[in-house]
């Protein structure tokens, strides 16, 4: 079992977080979503440029997911502002979470970049070109639909993961006994929540 030093106990309090668990339900929703996606588009880098409603869904999906989860901890650290918050508000938590140097491995992938770094460009003081697209396609889908494509949906979906990740670690807070778990391919990465996806912590 993997405490990492403790953090697990800390993780698993209930002053830690407010309702942990919805916040992991919705996302295992996700991941399933984008496996059954897989069934019709293969995970590949050729596919990166694909477009469709299916991939557009899950985009936006996956990007309201991620905001929930920011303005969360936004709001259980003290945030003043409450209202309208964006990206520049969001990008406050690289400091703490260390999200830029978070690197996300898909396990099934063809040809390069099966790993992902979907906050990099934070750490550069740039924005990130998935959550770009999601805001064009939410924006004006008739004219930048094509911008909503399969490559930004995984970026986004690791993104979402390595929020999780920082924040949770790899517990999903399920009723069993068992917290954390090393294992898996010697990659030097580690196991996520959902057991799909593997992380290199910074």
């Amino acid at each position: 079992e993997f405490t990492a030093g403790g953090r697990s106990e800390y993780i698993l309090h209930e002053k830690y977080a407010q309702s942990s668990g919805h916040y992991i339900r919705a996302y295992l929703l996700i991941q399933k979503d984008l496996q059954e996606l897989f069934d019709y588009i293969e995970p590949a880098y050729k596919n990166q440029d694909t477009y469709s409603y299916r991939v557009h869904a899950l985009l936006l999906r996956t990007c309201v997911e991620i905001e929930a989860n920011f303005v969360a901890i936004l709001k259980e650290n003290g945030y003043t502002k409450r209202d309208n918050l964006n990206m520049s508000d969001y990008r406050k938590i690289n400091t703490t979470h260390r999200l830029s140097s978070y690197e996300v491995k898909l396990p099934v992938w063809n040809g390069p970049h099966n790993i992902r770094e979907p906050f990099l460009n934070w750490g550069n003081n740039e924005s990130l070109d998935w959550y770009k697209a999601y805001n064009k396609t939410k924006h004006n889908r008739h004219s930048e639909f094509e911008n909503a494509t399969f490559g930004c949906l995984i970026d986004a979906v690791c993104g979402l993961v390595s929020l999780l990740t920082s924040q949770f670690l790899n517990n999903d807070f399920s009723p069993s006994d068992t917290l954390l778990s090393t294992g898996g391919p010697n990659d030097g990465m580690e196991s996520t929540i959902g057991d799909y996806f593997r992380v290199k912590y910074p």
